[in-house]
């Protein structure tokens, strides 16, 4: 789960981290009255999207006086930001961010994530702040240290701080600041069951202190039922409806651009079904994944979730029965495709068990169905009926 950069923010100051004094709007008629507690003549004007990439796209303003501040405010509300994590379509903007501005020395960079390769808390750092950091590992690597370390009670120890901040150069008052950043960003990654914590930037201002100037954080889908307190941050205007829609079947749901239509049980296999899609030409329409222990009524909720997409002109439904009974998801599908009127051709591959029951409930089901033996024969059909 995503969260706004405000909502970050404040997690960051509760654990102590130091952050720039801001205030959240979702309405031009509040900007005077909540920014009368800011102490600047210059601020900081963020739209609240989740999504990188705002400043580049228009989203981030410095603008001087309050006269300025409401031109842009005005400007910036309600505009369609199209950022390279948005996609053509782009997100409206509906809430804004204001800050004090700060006059920045330095800029660096500072993330806290989850390691699953390792299944350590890395930790990496950089001096180029303000920047993508892909882009930065990709051209100047020598600019970046990742420091892994094991997860426990105490977090990390003065050496492994140490190696982290090294990098930054920083004189002794900053490095004891740092020192209790990576802490505040270690017991956030915990305490709060996050799986990245970014800064970036990381700055020194004119005063020479510390400050988190942005951060991002993502929080682990499976823990959030005992973490109310996030859940509560969460923003269903920021989410794409379907994948909203999919969450309360607990269906693993991804809309995507392509024209077929994907219905799997797995992650692993879901992703070999889209990649051999994309072998023979064609996109897939979404990632799904119904899961193992797939209810006949998570099945008609997933099916309806694909014909709900206007792209989709055919649907490939590849299910391998370990846990999940093929014969379950048959009469799911059956069911769906009866109450939308299905319309477009449907490519089903079915293994394992009660794969023989499965296609018998669909050969009676008179849908116009092409069987499929195995993966490739289902990726050839499902391409071919689109032509």
């Amino acid at each position: 789960m995503n969260i706004h950069e405000h909502q970050a923010k404040e997690i960051l100051k509760e654990f102590g981290a130091p952050v720039s004094n801001g205030v959240v709007i979702t309405s031009l008629s509040e900007i005077k009255n909540k920014i009368s507690n800011l102490k600047s003549e210059q601020f900081v004007l963020k739209a609240q999207i989740h999504a990188g990439g705002r400043g580049k796209a228009g989203g981030v303003k410095l603008v001087k006086g309050i006269s300025e501040l409401l031109q842009e405010s005005k400007k910036m509300m309600g505009k369609i930001l199209i950022t390279h994590q948005t996609g053509p379509e782009g997100k409206e903007v509906k809430r804004l961010y204001i800050e004090e501005a700060s006059n920045i020395l330095k800029e660096f960079y500072l993330s806290c994530l989850v390691d699953r390769e390792s299944s350590k808390i890395a930790f990496i750092s950089s001096t180029e702040g303000g920047m993508d950091i892909e882009k930065v590992a990709r051209e100047n690597p020598e600019k970046i240290i990742t420091t892994k370390i094991d997860l426990k009670k105490e977090g990390p120890n003065d050496e492994e701080i140490k190696k982290i901040i090294s990098i930054y150069n920083l004189n002794t008052d900053q490095e004891i600041e740092a020192n209790k950043l990576v802490k505040s960003l270690y017991n956030i990654l915990v305490e709060k069951d996050a799986s990245l914590i970014e800064i970036n930037p990381l700055i020194i201002n004119d005063k020479k202190k510390i400050l988190c100037l942005d951060a991002k954080m993502n929080f682990d889908d499976n823990a959030i039922f005992r973490r109310p307190e996030i859940s509560k941050l969460r923003d269903l205007n920021e989410e794409e409806p379907a994948e909203i829609e999919a969450s309360k079947y607990d269906l693993a749901y991804i809309k995507l651009n392509g024209s077929i239509g994907c219905m799997v049980n797995g992650a692993g296999l879901a992703m070999a079904t889209m990649d051999i899609i994309k072998l023979y030409g064609e996109e897939p329409a979404n990632f799904l994944d119904v899961g193992g222990g797939a209810s006949k009524e998570k099945v008609t909720a997933a099916f309806k979730l694909i014909l709900a997409d206007k792209n989709v002109k055919a649907i490939l439904i590849n299910i391998f029965g370990g846990i999940m009974r093929c014969d379950v998801l048959a009469q799911g599908v059956v069911e769906a495709a009866n109450q939308v009127n299905l319309s477009v051709p449907l490519v089903v591959r079915l293994a394992g068990t009660n794969f023989k029951q499965g296609k018998e409930i669909l050969e009676k089901s008179n849908l116009k169905i092409l069987s499929a033996s195995d993966l490739n024969d289902a990726a050839k059909k499902i391409v071919e009926v689109i032509k």
